[in-house]
């Protein structure tokens, strides 16, 4: 029983000293991988976008990846869709050509190096999903006026659920309409309105009772007052079950006259204060980030007048797995080194915890007598090299797991810190100072902290060593600035790393702004000085009513003061200034009052009277009394001095005195001829001076203190300029001021060096050695003695160029385009000087592919500080690359290292340089290309994917062909014809494909089309049954020009003329398209018109049916050779010119009006006739009657078929008709029947002929003897007119 407590007491102990000492292990050292990224658990994916499923990883070496599907291996490779990013374990689906659902599954990705095995979660990836509504027939709701009811919504179920919200019609106002939103696919579903009709019972009458029988009456029960009931929930109880962390929402929506109020309590204890949330008028109670201790019984009480109504609800908490103090961590470990990994966790059920390594479960790996498991917690003890691993903790019960990874990485590592040496920490007199030293190590180092000397250790009061390694000063003073050195050391070793301190002075503000009282239209200052550290660079910010100041230039913001003229009412407000360092703040503010002028404001408000009868009394060294009597109208005194030895003529301000006071005890300076004069001051403005009091003169005495800024720089490598800020005369305290200047070697033994120089402000030391730290002193002295002593400060003496080249210069490729640099830092003594940085030259001497040209354009990378690495970015893929890499200091730079050269691995190729579109056949087409100017690499072949393309810029389905690296052109057949088809062509190396160009073309169109075309033309008859698709131009043979700009020339047919396009990249400005006639007589010169900017341009003047050469030019200066493109001859299509719209002529016009007369003319007749009684044999209709809509003609005599009234089904009057009831056609109305072409023949003209005509149809001539009625036409008028004639 002692030895198992001795163990749980070892064991408390082992696991709290890895829990304060977790490291994260540096990238340059080797270490199991750790996943960094990956996709949700549930990953719910747009079907309309591609899927991407997440897993990143880090480790050393650099992990590989794979995937399982649904808890067997997923070969990426064998399917054509799915691709995995370079060096990362993302997996891409492309949806373009599959269906999204198709790739629904349970995925989960690992990621191994040869240190072990790391696993991501199982990502269940699921398709999002808005479901249409299921169509029903949704019956009116009446319901009574008072009486409650319940509209239903039941939403389709989508994925993710949808958000509901209802609206009522705008309209009406009476429909109800229940909406559903899905917030992946941003699509809104609407149900079926739902009408609501309130009515009062009493109003009801029989024609409403009638309507009921169709409609759901919802109450029949009088709009009499009632108690509460509830709606929902039913019952008097109900439960709930909401799992940790969650939002609970309960609600309770209860029915009655008046209409309840809705409260809720805990029955067993408080609501959550800060969590609780009363919703839709108290009817919902929502709590936030459930905890167990929200589980209990609630109680909702509906209340009325009339009385209550309760539920109790019964909530339970369940808790899906969450971890006690946090996920197990990484562990380093040093050889025979022991430590602990824990996975504690809780949740309700209690969960299982399982462990697994590198993704085996643990009981099936292979036995460690070092490792032993314990539950929630793994032992190791005396761990050895070679048996790092990952671990996997699997924490689950019924609602859900934990999965995380944590690696027991064993190393021997001396010691390394990380925070950056010569680091300078800067913090505010009386705050507290963290200084970091972050380090690694195998086994952990300790960190010990000195300070300047070294002389002992740091670990006592002031100072406090976190165990981090950070060093804690917990209230900073000046004293405690300097320079600290850390130390990290374990068995392997130590590294040392400086930092410093600097302790600065706070910001104070020393004359805060005072409350002001200003009449309106006068001017008022607000004056605010400031104390600061000088080394600190201030900015003031001055505020109103904690706002920005108003952007008016009567406001005027000086480095101590605000002041405002011409005060108006808006000017009133409180006023703070804030005095800003880098480090620290202070602020102070006042209120301004502005008040209304008064008519007499020089009784009110007049300028004070100066002060009279000044007096010196109680005169000592430095101090005297100084006495007056005041005059009218002030509020406080200003005291002012002139210093007639040194300014004559100048007064400085010296105090203010309060206005109750006409005594001040001042004290001066030394050596100084004092005269005082004293202001009254009110709010309207100052007075007039007093006269000057007696001049009192001040004894001689030491400086009191010593110049400031002292430094030292060095302008050449053996000197060394001592510079400082100078005293003033005021502060010089004494005739016969000088400085004396004192310097040593810091580093060696030496004595002070000490000249006395004049009233100067810089002293050159010379015959120094180059770039040596110096000890500073500049000591202030006068006829009466020396100041104190000074303090030291630190200099160094000029620089020189650096005399050494960074060593060990290597170079590491981490992909096709970036590259890694490492060196190792120069020495200090070869630095001579302050070390600025690193830089690396490197150039790209060839592509590694023989087609390529040579490059030899250097670029220069500079990292500043005391770098040892450095990235190479926009490297070209395939490529030579040569470098050094310089150190330099604040003189120049030093000598380069010796070159050296890499190779770039190959990279995805860039777009072929061009693709044209040659021989349009039916359907075949033939694309010749060039190959990729960037090729990145050994091409591998081509792949072509094309699809048609249709009238409304439509793609049809995407085909694709692999081509051999060795061609360069293609002939596609099986294409359809006069189709418009879009290209695309890239290449392919061994790291993948690269980007495509596209090109669009046309097929030619079946020649029989063309035929029919012709026919149409030469007829005057442009309407084709079919789009014609221009033929694309025919190209002259000619040799390619390389050095052409031009590329992709193009032409097409418009409206208003021809266009031509084409794609331009050179540097000239100037460029112009001409013409000219193909095959002209003569000297016929080039047409030209000018196109700059522009990459396509409409040939309006070309001439239909003649060929023209059309070419491009580019032209630079008048120096250089014009760029001619390649010829493009375009035929223009012959217009039929003399084909015109006859709807347009004169006397297609006129005679349509005529025959429209004519018509006219006799459907008048036809009614008078009709009037007069007459009659007209109608033959009734026939069983068999064929289409009513159609009139047949009879082919044996060309008659119409007879007429029927639709409506009234009555005889015309006064008609006569042969005996066979068939009326004879005239030869005049041959012409209209003609219009008839099948079907229905129906002409209208301008609205003033509407008729029906009915042609000949092959399928009803065998239905002579059917005739169907037709509506009135005015053929059967005439026919009709004609048989009475």
């Amino acid at each position: 029983m002692m030895e198992r407590r001795r163990m749980d007491a070892a064991l408390l102990v082992l696991f709290l000293v890895q829990l304060t000492t977790a490291l994260e292990v540096p990238l340059d050292l080797p270490q199991p991988p750790t996943i960094t990224h990956q996709s949700p658990k549930d990953y719910i994916i747009d079907s309309r976008e591609n899927i991407i499923i997440h897993c990143e990883a880090k480790g050393k070496p650099h992990p590989s990846f794979s995937w399982t599907r649904n808890g067997t291996h997923f070969d990426i490779d064998e399917d054509p869709n799915v691709t995995m990013k370079p060096h990362s374990g993302t997996m891409v689906v492309d949806i373009s050509r599959v269906k999204a659902e198709h790739y629904e599954s349970v995925y989960q990705c690992t990621s191994r190096n040869k240190h072990g095995t790391a696993v991501s979660n199982n990502i269940v990836v699921q398709q999002s999903r808005s479901p249409l509504w299921s169509k029903e027939k949704l019956k009116a709701m009446v319901v009574q006026e008072g009486v409650s009811m319940v509209l239903p919504c039941r939403p389709p179920a989508g994925l993710p659920p949808p958000i509901i919200f209802w609206m009522d019609n705008k309209d009406s106002r009476n429909d109800y309409i229940c909406y559903a939103r899905f917030p992946y696919t941003q699509t809104i579903q609407q149900k079926q309105p739902i009408s609501v009709k309130v009515l009062n019972m009493d109003a009801i009458n029989d024609t409403m009772a009638a309507f009921y029988n169709e409609t759901d009456l919802f109450s029949e029960e009088p709009a009499d007052e009632r108690k509460p009931t509830f709606l929902i929930p039913s019952g008097p109880s109900s439960s709930k079950m909401v799992l940790r962390g969650q939002v609970l929402e309960m609600e309770c929506i209860a029915e009655g006259l008046p209409t309840p109020e809705v409260s809720w309590i805990k029955v067993s204890g408080d609501l959550p204060a800060k969590r609780t949330f009363f919703l839709h008028y108290q009817k919902t109670l929502r709590i936030v980030n459930v905890s167990e201790s929200d589980a209990g019984d609630y109680r909702c009480t509906a209340r009325n007048s009339l009385g209550s109504m309760h539920h109790t609800i019964k909530v339970n908490v369940k808790a899906a797995p969450y971890w006690i103090s946090g996920a197990p961590r990484n562990l380093v470990l040093a050889p025979g080194e022991s430590g602990v990994l824990t996975c504690r966790a809780s949740g309700t059920p209690k969960p299982l915890v399982t462990w697994a390594m590198n993704g085996i479960p643990i009981e099936n790996s292979p036995k460690d007598l070092s490792r032993k498991v314990e539950d929630d917690t793994i032992i190791f003890t005396d761990v050895q090299t070679g048996s790092s691993a990952v671990f996997q903790c699997n924490v689950s019960n019924d609602y859900g797991y934990l999965l995380s990874n944590a690696f027991v990485n064993v190393l021997s590592e001396t010691p390394r810190v990380l925070t950056p040496s010569n680091k300078v920490y800067q913090v505010i007199k009386n705050h507290p100072a963290l200084i970091d030293c972050a380090s690694f190590g195998s086994p952990i180092p300790k960190i010990t902290w000195f300070k300047d000397s070294r002389a002992s250790t740091l670990d006592g009061d002031p100072y406090i060593v976190h165990d981090n390694g950070t060093l804690e000063i917990l209230v900073a003073q000046a004293r405690n600035s300097g320079k600290y050195t850390c130390v990290a050391r374990n068995t392997l070793g130590n590294y040392e790393n400086h930092v410093y301190l600097e302790v600065k002075e706070p910001t104070r503000i020393l004359k805060q702004p005072e409350y002001k009282v200003v009449q309106r239209g006068r001017s008022v200052v607000f004056e605010c000085k400031v104390k600061h550290d000088p080394s600190l660079i201030p900015t003031m910010t001055w505020l109103k009513d904690d706002g920005e100041l108003p952007d008016d230039e009567r406001l005027i913001v000086d480095s101590d003061s605000l002041a405002i003229s011409d005060v108006t009412e808006n000017d009133a407000g409180v006023y703070t200034c804030i005095m800003n360092t880098t480090l620290d703040h202070d602020s102070a503010s006042a209120e301004l009052t502005v008040v209304e002028a008064t008519p007499t404001p020089a009784v009110v408000y007049e300028r004070p009277d100066p002060p009279t009868d000044l007096e010196l009394t109680d005169q000592k060294k430095r101090s005297v009394q100084l006495t007056w009597t005041p005059g009218d109208e002030h509020n406080k005194f200003l005291i002012q001095f002139e210093d007639s030895l040194h300014h004559r003529g100048h007064w400085h301000n010296l105090t203010e005195v309060p206005g109750s006071k006409t005594t001040a005890h001042l004290k001066l300076s030394p050596y100084m001829h004092y005269t005082f004069r004293v202001l009254a001051l009110n709010a309207v403005n100052l007075s007039r001076p007093s006269f000057p009091s007696r001049m009192f003169k001040t004894e001689p005495a030491a400086p009191d203190e010593n110049p400031t800024g002292v430094q030292g720089l060095g302008t050449e490598h053996d000197n060394l300029v001592i510079s400082w800020k100078p005293l003033t005369g005021l502060q010089s305290n004494g005739p016969g001021l000088h400085y004396r200047v004192m310097w040593r070697q810091k580093l060696v033994d030496s004595d002070w060096t000490t000249v006395t120089v004049a009233n100067n402000s810089k002293f050159v030391v010379s015959g120094t050695p180059t770039f040596v730290p110096y000890e500073l002193r500049v000591q202030a002295v006068n006829e009466q003695g020396a100041a104190a002593e000074p303090q030291t400060a630190i200099g160094f003496s000029g620089e020189d160029l650096p005399v050494a080249a960074p060593e060990n210069v290597q170079a590491m490729l981490l992909n096709s385009t970036l590259a890694k640099v490492h060196w190792e830092p120069v020495p200090a003594r070869s630095i001579r000087g302050h070390l600025k940085g690193y830089r690396v030259y490197y150039w790209r001497d060839r592509s590694l592919h023989k087609h390529n040209p040579h490059h030899a354009e250097k670029q220069i990378l500079t990292f500043s500080g005391n770098h040892t690495h450095g990235m190479l970015p926009g490297l070209h893929p395939f490529s030579l690359y040569s470098f050094n890499v310089r150190l330099y200091n604040g003189k120049g730079e030093g000598p380069p290292s010796p070159t050296q050269q890499f190779e770039t691995p190959e990279g995805v190729p860039g777009p072929p340089t061009s693709l044209l579109v040659t021989n349009p056949n039916l359907d075949s087409l033939t694309l010749e290309w060039s190959p990729p100017h960037d090729r990145n690499g050994h091409i591998t072949g081509y792949t072509l994917k094309y699809q048609p393309v249709n009238d409304s810029n439509e793609l049809g389905p995407l085909e694709e062909l692999a081509l051999p690296a060795n061609e360069t052109s293609v002939t596609v057949f099986s294409l359809k014809y006069s189709t418009r088809y879009k290209f695309y062509l890239n290449a392919i190396t061994v790291s993948g494909a690269g980007p495509a160009i596209s090109q669009e073309a046309v097929t030619i169109m079946d020649e029989a089309l063309i035929s029919q075309h012709e026919v149409d033309v030469a007829t005057g008859n442009t309407q084709t049954p079919h789009p014609i698709a221009p033929s694309p131009p025919h190209r002259p043979p000619h040799k390619a020009q390389p050095a052409s700009p031009f590329k992709n020339i193009s032409s097409s047919f418009v409206e208003d003329g021809t266009l031509i396009s084409w794609e331009y990249w050179g540097p000239e400005k100037n460029v112009y398209v001409e013409y000219m006639v193909k095959n002209s007589e003569g000297e016929e010169e080039w047409q030209k018109e000018l196109v700059n900017g522009s990459q396509n341009v409409t040939l309006k003047g070309l001439k239909g049916g003649l060929s023209y050469r059309v070419r491009l030019v580019a032209q630079g200066h008048h120096d250089q050779p014009l760029h001619h493109s390649e010829e493009l001859v375009v035929s223009v299509p012959a217009v039929a010119s003399r084909q015109v719209d006859i709807a347009t002529q004169g006397w297609f016009i006129g005679l349509m009006c005529a025959i429209a007369l004519l018509i006219l003319i006799l459907l008048i007749i036809c009614f008078i006739q009709r009037n007069k009684g007459g009659k007209y044999p109608v033959k009734e209709k026939e069983d068999a009657h064929t289409d009513p809509e159609f009139q047949p003609m009879k082919d044996d005599d060309c008659t119409f078929g007879e007429y029927s009234d639709n409506e009234d089904h009555k005889p015309l009057k006064g008609s006569r008709t042969p005996s066979n009831g068939t009326v004879k056609r005239d030869d005049s109305d041959d012409s209209l029947v003609d219009y008839g072409d099948g079907g229905d023949g129906q002409f209208n003209e301008d609205g003033s002929f509407i008729g029906q005509y009915s042609g000949k149809s092959a399928s009803r001539e065998t239905a002579e003897g059917h005739e169907s009625s037709e509506a009135p036409s005015p053929i059967n008028a005439m026919n009709s007119l004609n048989s009475f004639v």
